[in-house]
């Protein structure tokens, strides 16, 4: 049964508030109140903020300017593409379809890493939903006001517990002072329309402002058939009183998309690139079901009539921001998240009945999130003291269900009363976190000093409510995780930073955790079985000139009790998987960043990451030794490299982009790999102004693929295997080709 909004803390919240009003506050700090940059398409050349001035950690923002130049709809997590030690992969041109999203920072991927919205957790972002969503339905692309990365240590005080490598945190763009409408309108290949609309209060006797928006996404798939849709509800308002502040937020997403078929390196060479599902051919996915293969398929796997994935998620929370004294402030966050999700798979493995060899088998799964994050701030002489708690229950349920079809039907849409149930289970998770940090800042603030530690206790237990996949309990504990920072300002240009984190990812719960085995494996490993720790270390420079700023950092990361899932048969079979400790893994690298502003109108922006992340263990599959040690880590470019363009002359803006990625291995033992590629966008656009009663008036075209490059975008999609010498692994898929937008914005 999924919770609801606890009524009880609400409305001590919400006391807290009105009975703090003599006291004195500071401004507003949870959203980002960039908000005259909506409906204004372009914005300053490069906004890249690339230095993170005076952090001990590499960090760079992204900001709103930056964020309104990509494709409406885009990811964000897509936009963070150009920085350096990151790396994204989406099989669609918005990179939002979420079975083929992949995004690591430094060879961690994604399940390792943390990510928040308004310091709220989104968990590990994973397809199979266990503890968050994802971003791109957590809040619309144009809502979100900056996003912060930190490659190697996240903050102490982030709320996650899978933030192994870097963090991603994203602010709301917060609700105007002005009253008015913002409009977008979008229309493209592949019929795709976007359509955005915002309404802003204004200050309301200078105390109050909010903004309500919905979002309205069709989309055709770029190969095969089907849509990709989307349907959203944003809302927010800000509360001030003296100078402390009351902000909650709600939103709501519908999700519904219809998959592309996985593919494998030999299935590309057999088929074509652009094969796909059998959808709008209901006899031949029959008849390949009855063995009857034609036009080159020789297996069930090839293709099935169809699948899918459906999210629906609403979201929201408060928050309570007091400045009790001039040197003291006190943030609270409650929030709440309900998630319902079904991924659909017609299988030709499990008959409907005698005359109907395929079925329609689900995967489906239910979030109630309740939480709260506290943060203190205390300015004491040199010193700033941070210390914060985060508390978490999470109920998921997640099962496996199969429902008769009996034609080619529609069945994008929540499905009830299976046939049969081949396992369900349940489990409750319960997190606790608390930090403690100290800054000091010496010598008039040129140099800084950072110490402080967290401690994070996750507490799992699971229960088998069919079937015989594993229950039990299982909890990740550590009481000192310490992070220590120095930053020094040689000049008012030129500064260096060093900093050296230990972190810890808890157990997951879900159909990728140690209880997406049977109990017998359960069993044989959970004494072995420990969580996954790293210890990140940074070193770094930034500088800044009139034309010229970037910097320089090198990295070391040693990851021990990596944990491996195993794929065991194809993914539609949904065998339980094998997980295997394979022991330590170290990461180093280098990254680079450098932006020129040659004049007023012209920068150019460029990224370098050299990322080496090796094996440094070998594992056993059941009684066979897999010597993986001194191999590359699966999904881990050696090189990525961006450069950017950009022109903005006022009227007319534009930019043009390339990306290289480097070869990707998708088995262990690296003899399964997909070649380097480089990929180019173009986007520009005119900037009316004012056009009668319509303000901030623009036009925008976006072109993705530029040259229409043919490529194997994301791997792992099925998981990854210890070895594929023949090609065959079907985990795989293309990118989207050539993709032209239009995009016309306004206010009113």
């Amino acid at each position: 049964m999924q919770q609801r909004f606890p009524l009880k803390p609400l409305c001590l919240l919400v006391l807290q508030a009105l009975a703090c009003q003599a006291y004195a506050a500071g401004p507003e700090a949870a959203a980002a109140d960039d908000s005259a940059a909506i409906g204004a398409m372009a914005g300053p050349v490069q906004t890249v903020e690339i230095t993170g001035r005076g952090q001990s950690r590499q960090v760079q923002n992204i900001s709103k300017a930056d964020l309104a130049e990509a494709l409406p709809g885009t990811s964000p997590l897509k936009v963070l593409e150009k920085l350096p030690g990151v790396n994204f992969q989406s099989a669609d041109p918005f990179g939002a379809y979420e079975w083929s999203t992949r995004f690591s920072i430094r060879g961690f991927n994604q399940n390792q890493l943390g990510f928040t919205l308004d310091g709220i957790p989104l968990g590990d972002m994973t397809y199979g939903n266990n503890n968050g969503l994802h971003i791109s339905r957590a809040i619309s692309s144009e809502n979100i006001g900056s996003v912060s990365v930190s490659q190697g240590a996240g903050a102490l005080g982030t709320a996650s517990s899978s933030n192994l490598g870097g963090t991603v945190q994203f602010f709301t763009l917060a609700p105007s002072d002005a009253r008015g409408l913002t409009f977008a309108q979008t229309l493209g290949s592949d019929s795709t329309s976007r359509t955005f609309a915002r309404v802003d209060t204004g200050l309301v006797n200078g105390v109050f402002k909010a903004y309500l928006s919905g979002t309205r996404q069709r989309t055709e798939k770029t190969k095969g058939v089907g849509d990709q849709d989307q349907d959203q509800l944003n809302s927010r308002f800000v509360l001030n009183f003296g100078d402390n502040s009351l902000t909650g937020f709600l939103n709501y997403s519908d999700r519904r998309e219809v998959d592309y078929q996985d593919v494998s390196l030999e299935m590309v060479k057999r088929l074509g690139y652009n094969w796909d599902n059998y959808e709008s051919d209901w006899q031949r996915a029959v008849n390949a079901a009855k063995g009857v293969f034609t036009g080159g398929v020789n297996s069930l796997d090839d293709a099935y009539y169809s699948a899918g994935g459906l999210r629906k998620d609403t979201i929201g929370g408060l928050t309570l921001d007091l400045q009790l004294r001039s040197n003291l402030n006190l943030k609270t966050t409650i929030y709440h998240h309900d998630n319902e999700g079904q991924g659909h798979w017609y299988t030709p493995y499990v008959p409907t009945n005698a005359s109907n060899p395929i079925s329609l088998r689900t995967t489906e799964y239910t979030i109630g999130r309740d939480g709260v994050t506290s943060d203190l701030s205390w300015e004491l002489g040199d010193h700033t003291i941070n210390a914060g708690l985060w508390g978490e229950r999470n109920e998921h349920t997640a099962s496996r269900n199969y429902y008769a079809v009996t034609g080619p039907s529609d069945t994008m849409y929540f499905l009830n009363n299976p046939f049969a149930t081949e396992w369900k289970q349940k489990f409750v998770t319960t997190t606790s976190q608390y930090y403690l940090q100290d800054t000091l800042a010496l010598m008039d603030g040129k140099l800084k000093l950072n110490a402080g530690f967290k401690a994070l206790d996750v507490e799992i237990k699971a229960t088998n409510l069919v079937g015989t996949r594993a229950a039990g309990s299982i909890g990740a504990e550590k009481k000192f995780l310490p992070q220590a920072g120095v930053n020094y300002a040689i000049t008012g240009n030129d500064e260096v930073f060093a900093s050296a984190a230990k972190n810890m990812r808890a157990h997951q719960p879900g159909v990728t955790g140690p209880f997406s085995q049977t109990q017998v494996a359960y069993n044989a490993g959970i004494a072995s079985l420990k969580p996954e720790t790293s210890t990140n270390i940074d070193l770094g420079y930034r500088f800044k000139r009139d034309s010229l700023q970037g910097s320089l950092a090198v990295y070391n990361a040693s990851f021990d009790h990596r944990q491996l899932s195993v794929a065991t048969c194809a993914g539609i079979l949904g065998c339980p998987s094998t997980l295997v400790n394979v022991g330590k893994v170290d990461t180093k690298g280098v990254e680079a960043i450098a932006v020129w502003k040659f004049n007023r109108e012209i920068s150019w922006f460029n990224s370098y990451t050299f990322n080496d992340s090796k094996y440094k263990s070998n594992y056993m599959d059941g009684a066979t030794l897999v010597a993986v040690s001194g191999k590359t880590v699966v999904d881990a470019p050696r090189q990525l490299f961006n450069t950017e363009v950009s022109y903005d002359g006022g009227a007319w803006f534009a930019r043009a982009g390339g990306k290289f990625t480097g070869k990707r291995y998708y088995t262990y033992l690296n003899d399964g790999g997909v070649p380097s590629y480089w990929l180019a966008s173009l986007s520009g656009g005119y900037k009316m102004k004012n056009l009668g009663f319509v303000k901030d008036l623009s036009l925008q075209v976006n072109v993705t693929n530029l040259f229409d490059k043919q490529y194997i975008s994301s791997i792992g999609t099925n998981g990854f295997q210890a070895s594929d010498r023949t090609g065959t692994a079907q985990t795989l898929l293309t990118g989207a080709p050539r993709q032209v937008f239009i995009t016309l914005n306004g206010k009113l």
